[in-house]
């Protein structure tokens, strides 16, 4: 599935990696959950940089997650496009997601 995730800093998280992902309020997902994905997607763009990205839920070690492949395509969004993309695809249908 596709969703709206962006790039942060991880201060204070338990990780090797300085910036991190989370998917965008409004997908069905806690913005508290992590997404697991390419390390140069993270660094080729500034932190809080938006993208459109295929994930699925994954649980590693007893912690959920979203995944996408290291080598998964994605696409660089403006906050405009994230916003018409989740009101189109999440708000309108009712989907939700555990």
């Amino acid at each position: 599935m596709e969703i709206i995730v962006e790039t942060f800093r991880a201060f204070g998280e338990a990780s090797a990696a300085a910036i991190r992902v989370r998917p965008l309020a409004g997908q069905g997902f806690s913005t508290a959950l992590r997404v697991e994905c390419s390390r140069s997607m993270r660094q080729q763009y500034p932190v809080g940089t938006l993208f459109r990205l295929a994930v699925k839920p994954i649980e590693r070690e007893g912690t959920p997650l979203l995944y996408a492949h290291h080598a998964a395509p994605f696409e660089r969004v403006t906050p405009d496009a994230a916003q018409r993309f989740i009101a189109e695809k999440y708000r309108r249908t009712g989907a939700t997601m555990p």
